[in-house]
């Protein structure tokens, strides 16, 4: 029995993924920004927070949430190793990229090569977390959909990082981050309109176990508690920042 399972989305969650994809990438273009400011040991610190939260929160849990707004009738899964991965592998790709231009934020090479690598960065953790779903059955791809979503992380994330290090304002980097959650969005349901699901067993419920394998239940649980860490260590950042509490500090 193979059968194509129908698809639809929660407009409520899908809202929700795009506003925590702003989010994250607010808070990377206001660490860049300071990044820019400071010594080289402060942008190591203010280099890997831009990371986390473009690649952590902006990518990976908007993915996740995402995921979430997805409904189709059959019992689904996440094997917890490929979702780690693609967290981490996020995260690095969007820090490594950073770096490339930030040594020179006016090179167009330095920003065509960065926003290649943040883009397949992006893309290799959308179809990474897509292969760690476990249901009962199997994807089938539209390669030229694939080729699309990853050109489109590819333009998104060059965009993406020629605006990271050209705001200035809170109020330009408020617009560049609605427009990176945007092209984040972009990417992530062409991605899923590449895959069909194409179920293979009567128990369509049935939820795959392992020891491995978290729920889709259980999901949520999972990105909130990561995305929770990752918001946490960003606003210790912010709260702990030398340079910005100097600017806070009144004078005598």
């Amino acid at each position: 029995m193979n059968e194509v399972i129908q698809t639809t989305y929660s407009a409520p969650l899908v809202i929700l993924a795009y506003l925590i994809s702003v989010v994250g990438s607010y808070a990377a273009l206001s660490a860049t920004h300071r990044m820019q400011a400071q010594s080289s040991k402060s942008n190591l610190v203010h280099l890997s927070i831009a990371g986390i939260a473009l690649g952590g929160i902006g990518v990976w849990s908007m993915h996740f949430v995402g995921m979430l707004s997805l409904k189709m009738d059959i019992g689904l899964g996440y094997s917890m190793i490929e979702t780690v991965i693609s967290l981490v592998a996020a995260c690095a790709a969007a820090a490594w990229a950073l770096s490339i231009v930030a040594k020179n934020p006016h090179s167009w090479s330095r920003l065509v090569s960065a926003g290649a690598m943040l883009g397949l960065g992006a893309a290799t953790m959308h179809y990474l977390g897509m292969y760690g779903m476990r249901f009962g059955g199997y994807f089938v791809w539209s390669l030229d959909v694939v080729a699309i979503s990853v050109l489109i992380a590819i333009v998104a994330a060059t965009a993406a990082l020629w605006l990271a290090f050209n705001t200035s304002s809170a109020i330009a980097r408020i617009g560049a981050a609605a427009v990176m959650g945007l092209a984040v969005s972009a990417m992530h349901y062409t991605g899923m309109s590449a895959a069909e699901f194409i179920c293979t067993t009567t128990n369509r419920l049935a939820i795959p176990s392992s020891p491995s394998v978290i729920s889709v239940m259980d999901l949520p649980l999972l990105v909130i508690t990561l995305a929770v860490g990752m918001a946490c260590t960003i606003a210790a950042d912010l709260l702990f920042d030398p340079q910005r509490n100097r600017l806070q500090t009144p004078r005598h």
